[in-house]
Protein backbone atom coordinates (compact mmCIF):
# COMPACT_ATOMS: atom_id res chain seq x y z
CA UNK A 1 0.00 0.00 0.00
CA UNK A 2 1.59 3.27 -0.84
CA UNK A 3 1.96 6.09 1.50
CA UNK A 4 -1.00 8.04 -0.16
CA UNK A 5 -3.26 5.56 0.40
CA UNK A 6 -2.27 5.08 3.45
CA UNK A 7 -3.39 8.56 4.50
CA UNK A 8 -7.08 8.33 3.25
CA UNK A 9 -6.53 10.59 0.61
CA UNK A 10 -8.52 10.14 -3.32
CA UNK A 11 -7.46 11.35 -6.29
CA UNK A 12 -9.76 13.65 -7.92
CA UNK A 13 -11.24 13.28 -10.96
CA UNK A 14 -10.29 15.86 -14.05
CA UNK A 15 -13.82 17.37 -14.12
CA UNK A 16 -13.64 17.79 -10.04
CA UNK A 17 -11.12 21.24 -10.69
CA UNK A 18 -14.91 22.90 -12.57
CA UNK A 19 -17.47 24.69 -10.40
CA UNK A 20 -20.46 23.16 -9.48
CA UNK A 21 -22.66 25.10 -11.85
CA UNK A 22 -20.53 25.20 -14.52
CA UNK A 23 -21.74 21.40 -14.68
CA UNK A 24 -24.74 22.23 -14.35
CA UNK A 25 -24.92 24.45 -17.27
CA UNK A 26 -22.93 22.21 -19.25
CA UNK A 27 -25.45 19.06 -18.76
CA UNK A 28 -28.50 21.65 -19.62
CA UNK A 29 -27.17 22.25 -22.85
CA UNK A 30 -26.57 18.90 -23.66
CA UNK A 31 -30.06 17.76 -22.52
CA UNK A 32 -32.51 21.08 -22.81
CA UNK A 33 -36.11 20.74 -20.97
CA UNK A 34 -38.29 18.26 -23.26
CA UNK A 35 -41.59 19.14 -24.63
CA UNK A 36 -43.61 17.85 -21.98
CA UNK A 37 -41.35 19.31 -19.15
CA UNK A 38 -42.30 22.86 -20.80
CA UNK A 39 -46.15 21.96 -21.11
CA UNK A 40 -46.75 20.99 -17.13
CA UNK A 41 -44.47 24.31 -16.85
CA UNK A 42 -47.45 26.25 -18.71
CA UNK A 43 -49.65 24.19 -17.09
CA UNK A 44 -48.46 25.58 -13.68
CA UNK A 45 -48.64 28.98 -14.88
CA UNK A 46 -51.93 29.15 -16.15
CA UNK A 47 -54.00 26.81 -12.85
CA UNK A 48 -51.71 29.44 -10.65
CA UNK A 49 -53.21 32.71 -12.35
CA UNK A 50 -56.67 30.82 -11.95
CA UNK A 51 -56.59 30.02 -8.86
CA UNK A 52 -54.98 34.12 -8.20
CA UNK A 53 -58.19 35.14 -9.75
CA UNK A 54 -60.70 32.88 -8.05
CA UNK A 55 -59.33 34.13 -4.85
CA UNK A 56 -59.78 37.32 -5.84
CA UNK A 57 -63.33 36.79 -6.78
CA UNK A 58 -64.27 35.44 -3.63
CA UNK A 59 -62.59 38.18 -1.30
CA UNK A 60 -65.16 40.47 -3.96
CA UNK A 61 -68.08 38.21 -3.37
CA UNK A 62 -67.54 38.57 0.27
CA UNK A 63 -67.71 42.30 -0.09
CA UNK A 64 -70.73 42.48 -2.18
CA UNK A 65 -72.23 39.97 0.48
CA UNK A 66 -71.34 42.80 3.45
CA UNK A 67 -72.33 45.58 2.00
CA UNK A 68 -75.69 44.10 0.31
CA UNK A 69 -76.61 43.44 3.79
CA UNK A 70 -75.94 46.67 5.27
CA UNK A 71 -78.28 48.15 2.62
CA UNK A 72 -80.58 45.25 3.66
CA UNK A 73 -80.82 46.65 6.95
CA UNK A 74 -81.02 50.13 6.16
CA UNK A 75 -83.90 49.14 4.26
CA UNK A 76 -85.80 47.43 7.09
CA UNK A 77 -86.16 51.11 9.16
CA UNK A 78 -88.38 52.28 6.23
CA UNK A 79 -91.39 50.94 8.42
CA UNK A 80 -90.43 53.39 11.45
CA UNK A 81 -88.59 56.12 9.73
CA UNK A 82 -91.39 59.13 9.16
CA UNK A 83 -89.41 60.24 5.59
CA UNK A 84 -89.25 56.82 3.31
CA UNK A 85 -87.40 58.67 0.92
CA UNK A 86 -84.41 59.72 2.75
CA UNK A 87 -83.89 56.18 3.31
CA UNK A 88 -84.73 54.67 -0.13
CA UNK A 89 -82.29 57.57 -1.63
CA UNK A 90 -79.20 56.30 0.57
CA UNK A 91 -80.36 52.81 0.26
CA UNK A 92 -79.74 53.51 -3.67
CA UNK A 93 -76.27 55.14 -2.99
CA UNK A 94 -75.01 51.97 -0.99
CA UNK A 95 -75.95 49.86 -4.09
CA UNK A 96 -74.14 51.55 -6.65
CA UNK A 97 -71.37 51.13 -4.78
CA UNK A 98 -72.01 47.40 -4.32
CA UNK A 99 -72.30 47.64 -8.24
CA UNK A 100 -68.94 49.23 -8.08
CA UNK A 101 -67.80 45.67 -6.35
CA UNK A 102 -69.50 43.76 -9.14
CA UNK A 103 -67.80 46.05 -11.89
CA UNK A 104 -64.45 44.63 -10.48
CA UNK A 105 -65.94 41.40 -11.03
CA UNK A 106 -67.20 42.04 -14.43
CA UNK A 107 -63.19 43.19 -15.02
CA UNK A 108 -61.74 40.01 -13.89
CA UNK A 109 -64.45 37.51 -15.94
CA UNK A 110 -63.39 39.26 -19.17
CA UNK A 111 -62.54 36.98 -21.60
CA UNK A 112 -63.38 34.35 -19.36
CA UNK A 113 -65.85 31.52 -18.95
CA UNK A 114 -67.79 32.98 -16.13
CA UNK A 115 -69.39 29.52 -14.80
CA UNK A 116 -65.54 28.46 -14.15
CA UNK A 117 -65.98 31.17 -11.44
CA UNK A 118 -69.24 31.07 -10.76
CA UNK A 119 -69.22 29.43 -7.35
CA UNK A 120 -66.71 31.87 -6.32
CA UNK A 121 -69.53 34.97 -7.03
CA UNK A 122 -72.56 33.19 -6.32
CA UNK A 123 -73.02 34.11 -2.74
CA UNK A 124 -72.56 37.90 -3.56
CA UNK A 125 -74.74 37.40 -6.46
CA UNK A 126 -77.93 36.04 -4.60
CA UNK A 127 -77.47 38.85 -1.75
CA UNK A 128 -77.16 41.38 -4.30
CA UNK A 129 -80.56 39.94 -6.24
CA UNK A 130 -81.82 39.90 -2.48
CA UNK A 131 -81.24 43.46 -1.76
CA UNK A 132 -81.76 45.15 -5.49
CA UNK A 133 -85.48 43.02 -5.40
CA UNK A 134 -86.26 44.33 -1.41
CA UNK A 135 -86.14 47.89 -2.60
CA UNK A 136 -88.00 47.37 -5.67
CA UNK A 137 -90.84 46.10 -3.77
CA UNK A 138 -90.67 48.88 -1.30
CA UNK A 139 -91.02 50.88 -4.11
CA UNK A 140 -93.17 49.27 -6.32
CA UNK A 141 -95.12 46.86 -4.37
CA UNK A 142 -93.91 44.26 -7.49
CA UNK A 143 -91.19 41.90 -8.22
CA UNK A 144 -87.93 43.03 -9.98
CA UNK A 145 -87.21 41.08 -13.19
CA UNK A 146 -83.73 39.63 -14.45
CA UNK A 147 -83.80 41.22 -16.97
CA UNK A 148 -84.03 44.94 -15.43
CA UNK A 149 -81.22 43.60 -12.74
CA UNK A 150 -79.16 42.77 -15.43
CA UNK A 151 -79.42 45.81 -17.31
CA UNK A 152 -78.38 47.86 -14.19
CA UNK A 153 -75.05 45.29 -14.53
CA UNK A 154 -73.88 46.93 -17.44
CA UNK A 155 -70.96 48.93 -17.08
CA UNK A 156 -69.06 51.23 -19.42
CA UNK A 157 -65.72 53.02 -19.25
CA UNK A 158 -64.14 55.72 -21.72
CA UNK A 159 -61.39 55.06 -23.82
CA UNK A 160 -58.41 57.12 -21.75
CA UNK A 161 -56.96 57.65 -25.40
CA UNK A 162 -60.11 59.02 -26.23
CA UNK A 163 -60.47 61.56 -22.94
CA UNK A 164 -57.61 63.70 -23.87
CA UNK A 165 -58.93 64.74 -27.22
CA UNK A 166 -60.66 68.21 -27.39
CA UNK A 167 -64.30 68.27 -26.27
CA UNK A 168 -65.41 69.07 -29.91
CA UNK A 169 -65.17 65.22 -30.63
CA UNK A 170 -66.83 63.62 -27.36
CA UNK A 171 -69.71 62.45 -29.75
CA UNK A 172 -66.77 60.16 -31.36
CA UNK A 173 -65.41 58.85 -28.11
CA UNK A 174 -65.33 55.16 -27.83
CA UNK A 175 -66.20 53.30 -24.73
CA UNK A 176 -65.32 49.90 -23.23
CA UNK A 177 -68.13 47.90 -21.75
CA UNK A 178 -68.21 45.28 -19.24
CA UNK A 179 -70.97 43.46 -17.71
CA UNK A 180 -71.86 40.39 -15.64
CA UNK A 181 -75.16 38.64 -16.06
CA UNK A 182 -77.15 36.89 -12.73
CA UNK A 183 -78.14 33.78 -13.68
CA UNK A 184 -81.65 32.60 -13.56
CA UNK A 185 -80.49 30.12 -10.02
CA UNK A 186 -79.38 33.09 -8.72
CA UNK A 187 -81.96 35.21 -9.11
CA UNK A 188 -84.25 32.79 -7.88
CA UNK A 189 -82.25 31.95 -4.78
CA UNK A 190 -82.24 35.71 -4.22
CA UNK A 191 -85.77 36.10 -4.34
CA UNK A 192 -85.97 33.00 -1.96
CA UNK A 193 -84.17 34.73 0.68
CA UNK A 194 -86.22 38.08 -0.15
CA UNK A 195 -88.98 36.37 1.20
CA UNK A 196 -87.40 36.20 4.91
CA UNK A 197 -87.05 39.98 4.86
CA UNK A 198 -90.62 40.73 3.48
CA UNK A 199 -91.78 38.68 7.01
CA UNK A 200 -89.45 40.53 8.99
CA UNK A 201 -91.06 43.59 6.90
CA UNK A 202 -94.20 42.16 8.30
CA UNK A 203 -93.31 41.87 12.55
CA UNK A 204 -91.99 45.56 12.00
CA UNK A 205 -94.95 47.02 10.58
CA UNK A 206 -97.06 45.31 12.82
CA UNK A 207 -95.31 46.63 15.50
CA UNK A 208 -95.75 49.86 14.59
CA UNK A 209 -99.27 49.08 14.41
CA UNK A 210 -99.55 49.29 10.21
CA UNK A 211 -102.29 46.69 9.36
CA UNK A 212 -102.38 46.91 5.60
CA UNK A 213 -98.57 46.17 4.85
CA UNK A 214 -99.29 42.56 6.26
CA UNK A 215 -102.02 41.85 4.03
CA UNK A 216 -99.68 43.42 0.59
CA UNK A 217 -97.28 41.07 1.84
CA UNK A 218 -99.44 37.76 2.27
CA UNK A 219 -100.79 38.45 -1.32
CA UNK A 220 -97.36 39.14 -2.65
CA UNK A 221 -95.79 36.04 -0.99
CA UNK A 222 -98.44 33.88 -2.12
CA UNK A 223 -97.69 34.89 -5.74
CA UNK A 224 -94.05 34.06 -5.36
CA UNK A 225 -94.86 30.36 -3.47
CA UNK A 226 -96.95 29.44 -6.32
CA UNK A 227 -94.07 30.46 -8.76
CA UNK A 228 -91.27 28.58 -6.52
CA UNK A 229 -94.46 25.79 -6.58
CA UNK A 230 -94.25 25.15 -10.33
CA UNK A 231 -90.48 24.27 -9.79
CA UNK A 232 -90.78 22.13 -7.41
CA UNK A 233 -88.23 19.44 -7.17
CA UNK A 234 -86.90 19.03 -10.41
CA UNK A 235 -85.16 22.27 -10.41
CA UNK A 236 -81.38 23.09 -8.64
CA UNK A 237 -81.45 21.00 -5.33
CA UNK A 238 -80.29 24.99 -3.34
CA UNK A 239 -84.15 26.35 -5.13
CA UNK A 240 -85.83 23.18 -3.93
CA UNK A 241 -84.14 23.31 -0.62
CA UNK A 242 -85.40 26.94 0.12
CA UNK A 243 -88.98 26.22 -0.83
CA UNK A 244 -89.15 24.91 2.54
CA UNK A 245 -88.34 27.73 4.04
CA UNK A 246 -90.40 29.95 1.51
CA UNK A 247 -93.21 27.80 3.22
CA UNK A 248 -92.68 29.08 6.52
CA UNK A 249 -92.37 32.56 5.89
CA UNK A 250 -95.49 32.82 4.06
CA UNK A 251 -97.04 30.73 7.01
CA UNK A 252 -95.96 33.27 9.77
CA UNK A 253 -97.29 36.22 7.48
CA UNK A 254 -100.42 34.31 6.99
CA UNK A 255 -100.81 33.63 10.37
CA UNK A 256 -100.17 37.48 11.47
CA UNK A 257 -102.90 37.93 8.91
CA UNK A 258 -105.48 36.04 10.55
CA UNK A 259 -104.49 37.76 14.02
CA UNK A 260 -105.17 40.75 12.69
CA UNK A 261 -108.44 39.93 10.74
CA UNK A 262 -110.07 38.36 13.89
CA UNK A 263 -108.40 39.85 17.09
CA UNK A 264 -107.19 42.91 16.19
CA UNK A 265 -109.82 44.52 17.38
CA UNK A 266 -109.48 43.44 21.09
CA UNK A 267 -105.54 43.39 21.26
CA UNK A 268 -104.28 46.75 21.07
CA UNK A 269 -101.48 47.56 18.58
CA UNK A 270 -99.09 48.28 20.99
CA UNK A 271 -98.97 44.49 21.89
CA UNK A 272 -99.94 42.85 18.41
CA UNK A 273 -96.40 42.60 17.87
CA UNK A 274 -96.03 40.56 21.09
CA UNK A 275 -98.69 38.00 20.17
CA UNK A 276 -97.68 37.60 16.62
CA UNK A 277 -93.95 36.56 17.71
CA UNK A 278 -95.21 34.26 20.36
CA UNK A 279 -97.25 32.65 17.34
CA UNK A 280 -94.96 32.73 15.27
CA UNK A 281 -92.80 30.50 18.04
CA UNK A 282 -95.62 28.07 18.27
CA UNK A 283 -94.75 27.95 13.93
CA UNK A 284 -91.38 27.40 14.66
CA UNK A 285 -91.99 24.10 16.91
CA UNK A 286 -94.56 22.83 14.97
CA UNK A 287 -92.07 22.53 12.02
CA UNK A 288 -88.92 21.42 13.86
CA UNK A 289 -91.09 18.40 15.57
CA UNK A 290 -92.55 17.61 12.16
Amino acid sequence: MSGREGTGEFRKRKHDNFPHGHRREEKDSINPPSAMTMSFKAFQVELDTKHDKYERLVKLSRDITIESKRVIFLLHRITSAPNGEEILMESETKLDLVRQKIKQVAQELMGEDMYQFHRAISPGLQEYVEAVSFQYFIKTRSLVSIEEINRQLIFSEEDKDEEAKPSSDCHNKQHNTSSLKVTPVDYLLGVADLTGELMRMCINSVGNGDIDTPFELSQFLRQIYDGFSYIGNTGPYEVSKKLYTLKQSLAKVENACYTLKVRGSEIPKHMLADVFSSKTEIIDHEDGLS
